[in-house]
């Protein structure tokens, strides 16, 4: 059985290992505990059977704009459209909030286009966005994409 819900404190051990594996991998950027304790409210999960097998955050920038960031599915559970259903849901969350347009820097550019997002220069990203860039292993020599999809009612 798989539900989507928002996550809770006792699911921060389970994000920190889902997100750090990828980080490991290269594929996405590492998180702290504390950093997930301190944005826990923006993450929406998803169980299956009971067991947390993947997250995702919305992480809002500005007043018409967010991001989704720390997507992570557990390897065994990919390719079964988890990851489509909780990019569907945080839009949804994004468009309840008046937010009409979205975005992820990312390395699974194929994936958010599925998605319906389109790629973008990160230039011609708003320089908000880069706030907590600083913070980041990689600055800043950044070599993720930028996606944005609007939201249209």
């Amino acid at each position: 059985m798989v539900i989507y819900r928002k996550a809770k404190m006792q699911d921060v051990e389970a994000l920190h290992s889902i997100i750090n594996e990828f980080a490991e991998k290269g594929l996405m950027l590492p998180r702290s505990r504390s950093s997930l304790y301190e944005s826990l409210r923006e993450f929406t999960l998803i169980e299956v059977d009971g067991t947390v097998v993947g997250a995702g955050a919305l992480h809002i920038s500005w007043e018409d704009l967010a991001e989704i960031r720390a997507l992570a599915i557990r390897s065994e559970h990919q390719g079964k459209g988890l990851g489509k259903e909780l990019i569907r849901l945080l839009i949804q969350e994004a468009q309840e909030l008046g937010i009409n347009k979205v975005f992820a820097l990312t390395y699974q550019v194929e994936f958010f286009k599925k998605c319906g997002f389109n790629e973008v220069s990160k230039e011609a990203m708003p320089h908000k966005i880069w706030k907590e860039c600083i913070n980041c292993p990689k600055f800043p020599n950044c070599d993720e994409v930028a996606v944005v999809k609007e939201i249209v009612e």
